[in-house]
């Protein structure tokens, strides 16, 4: 029988003092912070006993508050699982006389990822077996998988601990056999050599940050230092360009790039630098025949603008403008080919492809749905007239087309299936926008059933994201659907933060303008309200990560909207985070939202807005936190915290909750089916508490 009445966990205060810039904040709960968390991150075993035991007692806490959702939770874990085809297989990708692709068994959480001869029906050679190697293990992810270019081994990245610290295995297509001797401490990127002779990839130090870049020979040997990033605000990346002629490292942050390269054709050479950085301008290359493509932002090409250059080198004054800049057209990225060129742009919110010949002309592939969303899959090969994408929109299944550059004949080679049955003329999917507190026109993609009432009657959840940039694309869902078809209205607020109307856009959402988002956010729901799609307390925020920031200063500024509050992984000790320059991600997250360690003015906006920090005495909704034990990218005391300031602080009376997967990182767990338990949890709390027990 369920505990009536659970009582939460009381946590210790220990009050810190910390003084900062002539500054001076307490924080009572500063000791979540394990002191040897970066050891944590590798092996959870190591967490100190008392952070533990706490931990666990806010997962009993969360358990026995929740204990009659646990039917609704199996519901709807079954309803999205079967929406899943279950031997599913990706389109294959072909690359000279292979067809590659990954494909899951039935029951199965992992993929299996095979071969076969191209263009025929014949004999699957297996590469990796995820599921096997997966056996045994509580967390098992592999984030990146490469075959050679000469098709005789296939190396790919694993994570066992959520921790992304990536073991890289190479292994003999020839004979079966795993090599002996791979790299370690690695991040999930790395790349072969065109000659396939070399194995490049990058370190990560001891706080979790891309550090160094490393060659080694394909099967094994000395691992030699070709690339060392000394500022530990930058992040790292490689690969090889379209047509094979170079390899590339990357080195950016949120605001400013530099690229690296080094000929196909003499792979062990040093790293040639094509532009040095210069702050505040981002560029990326492309190789495409005799000349260089370059995507960049100078001159002020806030949405980006495309160059060309001749050069060997291309530094910046070989480049001579191609494509100008045109505001509020994001050029969100390109594919080259031999003899076409296809660009991703984007323009308020939804997205379009443009095709342009290297002998002159271009055509634009678009859809006419008012929400959706296009990706490029361009695949192995250079020197071929077809290029591959995928539409969607919240009511139309992925569509993966090969679309011929020349004869723009569009085929379509495959739709997702949803074996439970889908009717996309059952759901209607509408774009509104919201007059944000500034006058800027925020969009908001909404789903529902066709025909729904719009009284306010509906429950409406209201998700978010809007940081670094990253476009919350409108796309299909087969998650949502279990809210959806229960009455449920879901809304997603394309709110500044991210670039979903252009860089400007993005641009907007950070920095000193960060409360954008926040503002944003409450726009969107009094606009939904007002529109009728849901009502003043009676409206689900749901966000992770960077979204879990949004919804935790949401809650602070306007906690009679809402009536629960969902934050999975959320980056909400944001003041304390950011000054701590030990953190993986701390430096790197300057540009972001500033340095409150050396910027007096930084550190004012920051703690201004940061959710820890601005908890007070108000009636804050229902609110559940999700957090991952091995999470380098928000560790777990942030949420632990939050929890424990929120229900010290609240007059409402209802609970707020915390659970931790002890065994996972920042994605959660691993396995296409236990990440949906997850999911879950989430809408079982979110219908528990917006429609109440009889619901249930």
């Amino acid at each position: 029988m369920a505990d009536l009445n659970p009582k939460p966990p009381a946590p210790r205060k220990e009050p810190r003092r910390i003084e900062q810039l002539g500054r001076v904040r307490v924080d009572d709960y500063a000791w979540m912070k394990d002191d040897n968390w970066q050891a944590v991150l590798r092996d959870p075993s190591l967490l100190k006993a008392e952070i533990r035991e706490h931990l666990t007692a806010e997962n009993a806490y969360a358990d026995a508050v929740l204990a009659d959702t646990k039917p609704l939770q199996a519901r709807l874990f079954e309803e999205m699982k079967g929406r899943i085809k279950e031997d599913d297989s990706s389109v294959p990708a072909p690359d000279g006389s292979f067809d590659y692709f990954s494909r899951y068994e039935i029951g199965a959480q992992h993929p299996r990822h095979v071969r076969r001869r191209r263009g025929g029906d014949g004999d699957e050679q297996v590469l990796l077996d995820e599921e096997v190697e997966a056996k045994g293990k509580a967390y098992y992810a592999v984030d990146a998988a490469h075959h050679s270019p000469d098709h005789a081994l296939y190396a790919f990245a694993v994570d066992e601990h959520g921790s992304e610290y990536h073991q890289i295995r190479v292994r003999d297509l020839n004979s079966g056999e795993t090599l002996t001797g791979g790299p370690e401490s690695a991040s999930g990127d790395f790349t072969f050599s065109p000659d396939s002779q070399w194995l490049f990839w990058i370190w990560r130090d001891e706080n979790a940050r891309p550090a160094k870049v490393f060659r080694r020979p394909a099967r094994g040997g000395e691992d030699v230092l070709i690339y060392e990033e000394h500022d530990h605000g930058m992040f790292l990346g490689v690969g090889t360009t379209a047509d094979d002629s170079h390899i590339v490292i990357g080195v950016q942050n949120q605001e400013t790039s530099e690229e690296w390269l080094i000929p196909a054709n003499d792979p062990t050479a040093a790293p040639v630098l094509a532009q040095a950085r210069r702050e505040g301008v981002r560029y990326d290359l492309e190789h495409w025949g005799d000349l260089w493509l370059i995507r960049t932002n100078a001159d002020g090409a806030v949405d980006f603008k495309l160059m060309i250059s001749g050069a060997d080198i291309p530094s910046v004054d070989t480049w001579r403008e191609w494509l100008p800049h045109q505001s509020g057209r994001l050029i969100a990225g390109m594919a080259a080919y031999k003899n076409q060129l296809v660009l991703l742009e984007r323009e308020n919110a939804n997205d379009r492809l443009v095709v342009m010949s290297r002998a002159g002309g271009e055509h634009v592939i678009a859809f006419d749905e008012p929400a959706h969303a296009l990706s490029l899959s361009p695949g192995y090969e250079y020197d071929t007239a077809v290029t591959r994408f995928v539409y969607q929109s919240p009511t139309t299944p992925r569509q993966w087309f090969d679309y011929d550059m020349e004869t723009r004949a569009r085929t379509l080679i495959k739709t997702q299936e949803v074996p439970s049955g889908h009717e996309p003329a059952a759901y209607e999917t509408r774009r509104l926008w919201a007059t944000a507190s500034d006058g800027a026109e925020v969009p908001i993609t909404v789903l529902m059933k066709r025909g729904a009432v719009l009284d306010g009657s509906a429950p409406l959840m209201l998700y978010g994201y809007g940081a670094y940039g990253f476009p919350h694309q409108a796309t299909f869902s087969t998650q949502v659907l279990s809210l959806v078809d229960r009455g449920w209205i879901w809304a997603s607020a394309h709110i500044r933060g991210g670039s979903d109307k252009g860089w400007g856009w993005f641009l907007d959402g950070r920095g000193f303008k960060k409360k954008n988002s926040f503002t944003d956010l409450v726009a969107c729901a009094e606009h939904l309200i007002a529109e009728g799609y849901g009502r003043a307390g009676k409206v689900a925020i749901y966000g992770g990560s960077a979204g879990g920031l949004l919804v935790g200063a949401a809650a602070n500024l306007r906690p009679d909207l809402w009536g629960a509050v969902i934050a999975a992984v959320p980056f909400v000790d944001v003041l304390n985070t950011i000054s701590d320059a030990s953190l993986p991600l701390t430096p790197p997250e300057w540009p972001e939202w500033g340095n409150p360690i050396e910027d007096p003015a930084a550190y004012d906006y920051i703690a201004s807005y940061s959710p820890y920090d601005n908890v007070a005495a108000k009636p804050y909704p229902a609110t559940l936190a999700r957090a991952g034990l091995s999470d380098p990218r928000v560790t777990w005391w942030e949420p632990e915290k939050w929890i424990a300031r929120l229900r010290e602080h609240t007059t409402s009376g209802r609970p707020v909750m915390l659970h931790t997967n002890m065994e996972a990182g920042h994605g959660g767990a691993s396995g296409r089916f236990e990440h949906l338990k997850e999911v879950a949890l989430d809408y079982a709390f979110a219908v528990w508490a917006i429609e109440g027990p009889a619901a249930l």
